[in-house]
């Protein structure tokens, strides 16, 4: 996938749904809403580009406020191969009709060290990606996702790296 392709579709989809459903009401575009708070657990694996595949454990916190139809989340990740990345950005999600499947666009620019793994460029590095999955009854979430982290061209190297994971998403009450 294309660098930044991603980030451009949340903010097509969540400005779309912006204007057909959230500036006609009483709070405006971008109201604060609530929605519960979440915290997320994902495993799974770095791939393609010229990074080596390698294990990678990413955490991540939704906020239970929400910005018109943009969720906020605060994520981290460690990887053997994909080094330390911590950051902080918007989220859209969409039930697929009226069906517990959903779909979840996210862009978050964050800070990457790379220790004695893959170096992506440099220190400011954006997470942008696509999850499907399924919420249960009780509010767990389970899906597979799929985003890519790049400098956007911040600096002369930007070489860039996928990851592939499964993610248990699970509500906080």
């Amino acid at each position: 996938m294309a660098d930044g392709t991603f980030a451009a579709l949340l903010l097509i989809a969540g400005l779309t749904d912006m204007g057909t459903n959230y500036c006609r009401t009483a709070t405006g575009c971008l109201g604060a809403g609530d929605q519960g708070s979440r915290v997320a657990f994902s495993a799974g694996t770095t791939v393609s580009r010229r990074a080596d595949e390698g294990p990678e454990g990413y955490l991540r916190y939704d906020f239970g406020r929400t910005i018109g139809p943009f969720g906020q989340a605060l994520g981290l990740s460690l990887g053997e191969e994909s080094g330390a990345w911590v950051g902080y950005g918007l989220t859209w999600k969409t039930f697929l009709g009226t069906s517990p499947f959903y779909t979840e666009l996210h862009a978050m620019p964050g800070l990457y060290a790379a220790g004695d793994d893959f170096d992506l460029g440099g220190s400011v590095e954006f997470r942008s990606g696509i999850e499907f999955g399924y919420e249960a009854r009780n509010g767990w979430r389970y899906g597979v996702s799929y985003d890519h982290r790049s400098n956007a061209g911040l600096y002369d190297e930007n070489p860039g790296i996928e990851s592939v994971q499964f993610r248990v998403s699970m509500p906080l009450r």
